[in-house]
């Protein structure tokens, strides 16, 4: 799987960074939300914490897709503005 930054963007109403970007993943099923996360954590240089991947839309007939993630300033803004099921679709399954 390789991710491309398609755009960032800064958001300094909501005290975070907005980043687009495509997933191409040739020959791979479809990656999912931890796993792109973990690339863009190491892209970006930013802290797991303070990352979310929003969304991610494959397109049809295409090995790729695009997504939006929000590196946040701090882990009290992200609490404050996302919403707990983009916390919980980023959040590591607990070992047990």
């Amino acid at each position: 799987m390789e991710i491309k930054i398609i755009e960032k963007k800064e958001n300094p109403l909501l005290n975070r960074t907005e980043v687009t970007f495509e997933s191409i993943y040739e020959g791979e099923q479809t990656p999912n939300i931890l796993d792109v996360k973990h690339k863009l954590v190491a892209l970006l240089d930013a802290s797991k914490e303070l990352l979310v991947v929003d969304s991610m839309k494959p397109s049809y007939g295409v090995t790729k897709a695009v997504g939006l993630a929000k590196v946040y300033d701090s882990i009290e803004k992200l609490d404050q503005i996302e919403t707990k099921a983009v916390k919980a679709k980023n959040e590591e399954p607990e070992e047990e």
